[in-house]
């Protein structure tokens, strides 16, 4: 695992969606660099579609008399909480990129790799285990 596969990685979420869709643009070779972009835009498609989602129901329960409005507000708490889902996957796909592992992140981790070109081949070129650090000094 290369010390650039990393920070692609890291990139992919750091930028959300730019990231991911240079990353798999770019660097289509990197399988460790692609496994987080894909995640990363799992998670950016989930920020973007899940308010998109609760607008048009909030407004076709709108037309309900009396409970209609109130459902359309209780089922804010669904965008809420998949904002919490996400901001939890952020946070865990940072930490496996960093540490070099390939790890799905929770919630959303199998959707993203489920996605079409996420091959046995691809899936075995990716290799589990940390990267190794090493120093030198120089003197």
């Amino acid at each position: 695992m290369s010390r650039s596969s990393r920070y692609l990685a890291l990139l992919s979420y750091l930028l959300s969606l730019p990231g991911a869709l240079f990353v798999l643009m770019a660097r289509r070779d990197d399988p460790f660099a692609v496994f987080h972009a894909r995640q990363s835009l799992c998670l950016a498609i989930v920020t973007i579609a899940t308010p998109l989602i609760w607008a048009i129901a909030a407004w076709i329960l709108a037309w309900m008399p009396l409970i209609g409005g109130m459902l359309g507000v209780v089922l804010f708490a669904l965008v809420i909480a998949a904002y919490v889902g996400v901001l939890i996957g952020w946070i865990a796909g940072i930490i496996s990129s960093l540490k070099g592992e390939v790890q799905p992140i929770p919630f959303f981790g199998a959707w993203a790799a489920s996605w079409g070109s996420a091959s046995a081949s691809n899936q075995a070129e990716i290799t589990t285990e940390p990267i190794e650090r090493t120093t030198t000094f120089d003197a």
